[in-house]
Order: C-alpha cells, then structure tokens, then sequence
C-alpha cells in the first residue's frame, strides 16, 4: 500500500473517530438539556416560581364548601393547605363551575383540580390524573314520600325525576342507570338536593357522605333507600397534558401522605364523622 492511500485512510479514520466521539458527547448532554427544558417548562417551576399554587375546585360537600361565614372548608381544602405548606408556596383556591373546571385547567386559569374528580377514561383523554387521593362511591337521594314502595327498577321510568350536579360523575351514572327517567341539571349539589327536599325531584346521586349527611339533617322527608354502592372509583388531582414532572411531584406527595396516614385521618374527619357539621348547618 503506498503512503499516499496510507494517508488518506489514517485521516478518513480520524474523521470518522471525531465524529463517532463527538456524538457520544454530545447526544447526552442533548437529553440533558432536552430534560432541563421540559422541567423548567413544568407548572411545579411555575409555581415555586410564583410563590403560590393555584387549586381549581367546586363547591360540594364535604368535599369543598362554605362555612357560616363564607370562608372555604372541606377535605379539598385541607388537602390543598397541606400540598401548598409542603411546597413552600401559598395556596389560591379558584372555585369553578363543575361542567367548566376542564377547560379551565386547559386554558391555565389555574394549576392543578383537587376536587373529587373521578379518575374517567373519558376526562383522561383532556387531562392526566395523579394516583387517587381519596376513594368514594355513589348512593341514591330520594324524597320518602315520592318514592314509598319503589324498587330499583321503578326508577327507570319518565314519570320519575332525577336531580344532578352538571358534568359531575353521578349525571354521567344516573343517565347510565336509568335512560327513561327524567334528569335536572344544575351548578352544584347543594341545588340538585333541595329539588330532591322541595318534591321537585324524585331522586338524586352522590357520593357518600352526602347522602347519609342530608338525611340525617332531615329524616322526615329523605331516605337512603338503597344499601347499595354505584360506581365505586377513585379520585385524583387533574394536571395539564405533557407535564411529566407535575405528575411524578404529585404521585410522590400523595404516595408520603397516604403513608403517613394523614390522608386517611383527614377522609375520615370529613366523610365519616359529624364534627364539622355545625359549620355550615344554620
């Protein structure tokens, strides 16, 4: 072989060597800027950046609502206080229309949905879910008198009618469960209860323990008819889509308090017991 080919193959091959070892170096620190990019682009740096988590949530008990003077109380409150401390930062509490809280998120009106937010396929196609935080089912509101000696089946007909909160999981459930039977819509649950209290509603859906709440608030004119639980799911924070850090932040966070057993003693204060009922009852 000559010393001309020589050459030019000792130079070919240092060219090719550079180039293999310039890659090496540079593909990692690629993803490494690649990585820094996406977390500094993750609501968590927003929010320490800001000094305050922004918590989208509606107004429905226990879960969230409103003492005798107008100050806002509930499990969802407790547990956005507690995020909020463990972060370092404030906590804004954003109430929203259930049937808007979705799009809300979308649009950044605020940073996170603590708000019993059923874990759906249907809602994880716009949003992610965190691990659930809190477990509940569903259970039938009736109006005593309007529904004597009804079986489940007797439900299901267009002279019955049920009283729902718009968008929430039960609508969804009562459409499901009985399709002939006549739905009213509205804001929050509060509303749907007293159509059910006023005999302008046969019936309503939610989740426990609302229903066992109101009839022991008032045990002349509502029932639990039904030992029975719909649709038993879980409940987790909503994040935006592609926020890979968020959700790794908030499954840990809720991973070490359902550990600790702080979420569990905060489920049962609201859902289980009574104490906090001379709140909010004038």
């Amino acid at each position: 072989m000559s010393m001309t080919r020589r050459k030019i193959m000792s130079n070919t091959l240092g060219l090719a060597f550079a180039a293999l070892t310039s890659t090496v170096f540079t593909l990692p620190a690629m993803a490494q800027t690649a990585t820094q990019s996406l977390s500094s682009e993750s609501v968590i740096e927003q929010i320490k950046q800001d000094g305050v988590i922004r918590i989208g949530l509606s107004i429905f008990t226990p879960w969230s609502m409103r003492d005798l003077n107008g100050e806002l109380i509930g499990f969802e409150l407790d547990v956005g206080r507690a995020l909020a401390e463990d972060m370092g930062v404030d906590v804004e509490f954003v109430p929203t229309a259930w049937d808007g809280i979705i799009p809300q998120l979308v649009s950044g009106n605020f940073d996170v949905i603590i708000s019993g937010m059923s874990i759906t396929p249907a809602r994880n196609l716009t949003v992610n879910f965190t691990n659930p935080y809190a477990y509940s089912g569903l259970t039938i509101l009736a109006n005593t008198a309007m529904t004597e000696g009804f079986t489940l089946e007797d439900y299901n007909s267009p002279d019955v009618t049920f009283s729902a909160r718009r968008g929430g999981t039960p609508a969804t459930t009562i459409a499901q469960l009985f399709p002939e039977a006549t739905l009213l819509l509205f804001d929050e649950d509060g509303a749907a209860t007293q159509e059910v209290l006023n005999g302008n509603a046969h019936a309503n859906m939610q989740a426990e323990p609302t229903p066992s709440i109101e009839v022991r608030r008032y045990p002349d004119v509502l029932s639990v008819p039904f030992d029975q639980t719909f649709l038993a799911t879980g409940e987790g924070f909503a994040i935006r889509k592609g926020d890979a850090d968020a959700l790794n932040f908030f499954n840990n966070w809720i991973a070490v308090r359902h550990a600790s057993g702080w979420l569990k003693e905060r489920n049962d204060y609201w859902f289980k017991g009574s104490d906090w009922e001379d709140q909010v009852t004038q």
